[in-house]
């Protein structure tokens, strides 16, 4: 029984994290966000190409999936339900099976994983953030300051161990989707992120 209880947290997580918000709302514009930017799949992507309420439903829809998810393995199986919804819907988010595997690179989700795993880490990450994106000018930068930080966060806060193990999960996929801007960022090719204009 407890198995069964397992799959239907990993598989149901993974097809939530599958449903791409950014893509869905990209085509109610008639394009496909992955054509257009960096083509990522994320909610950076859509604020730069479609303007910032883009971006904010964008972060929000993956943000409450990912909720979702942890919130249903936590009351099936306690912690380590909640770290196998949000492994598994992390995992759909940045490769979604409707969408040919190409997704985003974690950071809203992420936010999600560090509100569930502890208050404390959640804000934490946030200012982390905005600190960084701001004195860089860069969203990647400071999504990956972020990455850094919740599971330095984790530590410090002492969470228990399989909200730890998903915050490592969850950091070192958000570096790996990150790659080409880790590149980008050592070659000083790094774009400033800025909003479109949609006045």
């Amino acid at each position: 029984m407890e198995i069964l209880k397992y799959l239907f947290i990993c598989v149901g997580g993974y097809l939530l994290g599958s449903v791409s918000v950014s893509i869905i709302l990209s085509r109610a514009f008639g394009v496909d966000i992955r054509k257009k930017g960096s083509g990522n799949a994320g909610a950076t992507n859509m604020a730069r190409s479609f303007g910032l309420l883009a971006g904010f439903a964008t972060l929000a829809g993956d943000f409450l999936k990912a909720v979702i998810v942890m919130y249903v393995g936590w009351r099936l199986c306690g912690d380590w339900g909640l770290m196998a919804g949000g492994m598994a819907c992390t995992t759909g988010h940045c490769f979604p099976l409707f969408y040919d595997f190409r997704g985003g690179k974690g950071i809203s989700v992420g936010a999600a994983i560090g509100l569930m795993i502890d208050w404390r880490v959640f804000v934490g990450i946030i200012i982390v953030f905005l600190i960084a994106a701001f004195l860089s000018k860069k969203a990647s930068f400071g999504s990956l300051c972020a990455a850094v930080a919740i599971v330095a966060l984790a530590l410090i806060f002492a969470v228990p161990l399989p909200k730890l193990l998903l915050a490592i999960y969850a950091a070192v996929l958000a570096v790996f989707q990150h790659r080409a801007n880790i590149k980008r960022l050592s070659e000083g090719t790094e774009p400033d992120f800025k909003a479109a204009d949609t006045k």
